[in-house]
């Protein structure tokens, strides 16, 4: 891997976890499921494919999202003028709800965003409803400048058993990391330094509810924005490579474990605590990150996805930090990896001119206008400046938490039905309507019952 072209070192299963099956693009290439062409057969000269329309589905919403994908639609179309570009934007919620549908209508998208998750893309893929890449991979050199650590967060054999290596069948355009949002004018009004380790994290905490304030600003009617805040703080206890194991659905792994109860427990006290927004469990995730810019709370666990917006609102006010080493001297471990990758449908009806956008939109152009709308690209990061001081922050965290192999998979990755399984179990245990043990066990089931087929 090149490290001058990408801090992305760490990501996925190409950093430390070993994989068996091939790279994207090498035997476990195959036709089945795909019907994109041998890669002497791919036309990469968009502006010859004649008038073209694509319908292309995205979840680029919030403001530095919609900004880069409206100017790169826009440039897109300035130099192939013969394509059209039909866009239909949903919420990330929407988009998961509907886009099953979808794939199976009469009027499918050409391109979509589709969730790297089993459920999602994995899903898809065994369906036969998302086109293999692998020749479009070969004919614009994806495979050389996307390194394979990248490619593995969108890669699955054909047949979709397996995740984290195979054949590509989507092209993501930013990295996400998880970590600590926190609001720089709180921390100075009420005397605490930007911590630096748990301990100084939690007495942070604890001084800021003695003072009236909201420690921790949590919005979880959706159920998987405590899935984010369970990861920073599970990587306290747990080692990388454990987590690894549970994320990818690998074997070997196991839910049930001193560490991981400990976890589970912090979270159980943070609650006991009142460190939480209140009412959490019944507020929406914008809405309480939208508070938080306006002075609601003084910590905030989400990913780099919002930047760019808590950047617009708070100024300099807002800072962006990796969760505390889980010892002293240690590397930070958190959650992370790439954005939703974009995927060509089986049932698109010019799957070159779908293939020349998706290259448009990841080009080392693209990256720079990413960059320059307050997003972190997945590839060519330390060849771009950010947009500002918290743009510095996370470039900075990304890198760094790639490069000391510490960034972890979504956790929801593990199987085609641990999002809901987290996302509902994790609602009771922050409810106190499971205990950690319990939680936990459910976890295991889901993921013993998968692993073990």
């Amino acid at each position: 891997m090149n490290r001058t072209r990408t801090t992305l070192v760490a990501l996925t299963v190409g950093t430390g976890l070993a994989l068996s099956a091939c790279a994207p693009g090498g035997s476990g290439s195959g036709s089945e499921g795909s019907a994109a062409p041998a890669p002497d057969a791919v036309k990469t000269d968009a502006a010859a494919l004649g008038d073209v329309t694509l319908t292309v589905w995205d979840q680029e919403v919030r403001g530095g999202q919609a900004k880069q994908i409206e100017t790169l639609n826009a440039d897109f179309q300035k130099k192939y003028p013969n394509i059209k570009i039909k866009r239909v934007s949903r919420s990330f919620d929407d988009l998961v709800k509907t886009l099953r549908l979808a794939l199976t209508g009469a009027d499918a998208p050409d391109v979509v965003q589709a969730n790297n998750t089993r459920s999602q893309m994995g899903e898809f893929v065994k369906a036969k409803q998302l086109v293999n890449l692998d020749p479009y991979a070969t004919a614009y050199g994806w495979d050389k400048r996307y390194p394979e650590s990248v490619r593995n967060v969108a890669s699955y054999s054909p047949d979709g058993k397996t995740f984290g290596s195979g054949s590509l069948f989507g092209m993501p355009q930013v990295g996400e990391v998880v970590g600590i949002f926190s609001n720089e004018a709180k921390l100075k009004t009420l005397g605490i330094n930007p911590p630096k380790t748990w301990a100084e994290f939690d007495a942070a905490l604890a001084t800021a509810k003695s003072k009236g304030e909201v420690p921790l600003v949590l919005g979880n009617v959706e159920k998987w924005p405590a899935g984010h805040v369970f990861g920073v703080v599970q990587g306290r206890f747990t080692k990388a490579e454990d987590i690894r194991k549970l994320g990818f659905g690998q074997t070997g792994g196991n839910w049930v474990t001193p560490e991981n109860t400990k976890a589970a427990q912090t979270l159980v006290d943070y609650v006991d605590k009142g460190y939480f927004s209140p009412g959490f469990n019944g507020q929406d995730y914008d809405p309480a990150w939208q508070g938080f810019t306006k002075g609601k709370g003084v910590f905030l666990i989400a990913g780099s996805w919002l930047q760019a917006d808590l950047s617009a609102a708070m100024k300099s006010d807002v800072r962006f930090s990796l969760p505390p080493a889980p010892e002293a001297g240690g590397a930070p471990v958190t959650t992370g990896g790439s954005g939703l990758p974009f995927a060509i449908t089986e049932k698109a009806k010019n799957k070159d001119a779908a293939a020349a956008y998706i290259n448009f939109i990841t080009s080392p152009e693209a990256m720079k206008v990413l960059a320059d709308n307050g997003n972190l690209p997945v590839v060519e990061t330390t060849t771009q400046k950010a947009p500002d001081a918290l743009g510095t922050d996370v470039f900075a965290a990304f890198g760094a938490v790639s490069k000391d192999n510490g960034l972890v998979p979504y956790l929801d990755w593990a199987t085609p039905t641990m999002g809901d399984t987290m996302g509902a179990t994790l609602q009771d245990l922050l409810a106190k309507k499971a205990t950690p043990e319990e939680a936990l066990e459910a976890l295991q089931k889901d993921y013993g019952d998968f692993t073990a087929k």
